[in-house]
This record gives structure tokens, sequence and C-alpha cells, in this order.
């Protein structure tokens, strides 16, 4: 069995002037880095944008030479994005234009989940609206962990690496999002569960 080609062989040959060898990267990495723009970013014109312009900057750093291996290149393109994000809200609260519903994430919009009756299709809905408040209620730096974990599945080693965090703080960030959550349910006598 062949062994993969790491992300570190495939920047040289891209630096060296294989260009397919970028192609690989972005297509090895694409889905989790869209993933998590696009839960930041609801209007997908404007995350694809985000998207192509994040590794549009990885490629002007790798060329630049601002990339060192150390084994983290889809944390730092995460991290790439993560900064564009911000950027983009800096931009949008400057020109005092944003508006919550254009640039609430959508998270749960999932179609994975089972259509057994329209009756349940009506509870899930709620409990989807219901969870995304509750997110959206949550301190920043509490609703970031929580987004990352479970809605792009990254460790906390790689949390805690593009929060710019340790990984205790990363952790106890997702201890007191749950505190936080179960508290606001139990006061709002909130049920997320679907019979």
């Amino acid at each position: 069995m062949k062994k993969e080609t790491s992300d570190y062989e495939l920047l040289q040959r891209f630096i060296d002037g294989e260009q397919s060898c970028f192609e690989e990267l972005i297509h090895r990495h694409k889905n989790k880095v869209y993933a998590y723009i696009s839960l930041y970013i609801r209007d997908q014109a404007l995350a694809e944008d985000i998207f192509q312009d994040t590794f549009l900057k990885v490629i002007q750093s790798v060329k630049a030479g601002k990339y060192y291996e150390d084994g983290k290149f889809l944390s730092w393109v995460m991290r790439i994005a993560h900064n564009l994000i911000i950027d983009h809200f800096r931009r949008i609260r400057q020109m005092n234009t944003m508006s919550n519903d254009d640039y609430e994430s959508d998270l749960f919009n999932s179609k994975s989940l089972a259509e057994k009756n329209v009756e349940e299709d009506i509870v899930r809905i709620q409990v989807r609206k219901d969870v995304r408040k509750l997110i959206s209620m949550l301190p920043y730096d509490q609703r970031e962990v929580v987004i990352l974990r479970h809605y792009t599945g990254l460790s906390f080693k790689e949390i805690a690496e593009i929060t710019g965090v340790s990984i205790n703080t990363a952790l106890g960030r997702m201890r007191y999002a749950l505190i936080n959550m179960r508290k606001m349910i139990n006061e709002k006598k909130i049920s997320l569960t679907v019979k």
C-alpha cells in the first residue's frame, strides 16, 4: 500500500513548480475549510469568495516562505480562513450594515436527518432552531469552540491552534458552553428531543 504524500511534500513540490500538487492540497482539505467558513458566512457566494481568498493567501504565504513545516498545515489554513472571516465582519461592522438575519450561521440545515413523517420533521426543525438560538446566546469564545468541535469535526488540539489558546482553555470553553446551554434549557424549559 502506497503511503500518502504529506502536505509538506506537496507544498515543496508546488514551490518547485508542480502546480498540480497545490490542487491536491486543496482537494484534500477543501471540505473542512469550506465547512468552517460556511458556518460563519451564510451567503454561499461570499463563503466561496472567502474560501478562494484563503487559498490565495496560502499560496502567497508559501511562495513568500512564510510557512514552516510543523505538521500543522490544516490548522494554519484554518487560521487564515478564521482571520479572513473576522476581517469580513469588521468591514461589515465599520460600514454599519450588518444584519443578523443575513449572517447568522445556519448550522443545522442538514439533510442527513431521517424523514419519517411531517410531525417529526416539524419537531426536528424546532429543535434545530432552539439549539441554534442557544448557541447564538453563548459568549463568542464558547460559541466558536462549539462550532469548531461539533460542526467541523476538529480536535481540541486543532481548535486550540486555530483560536490561539491552550488546549485546556479550549476544553474549558467547551465545558462552560455546555453548562451555559444546559442552564438556558432549564430556564426556558426547552425540550430538545424528537419522539
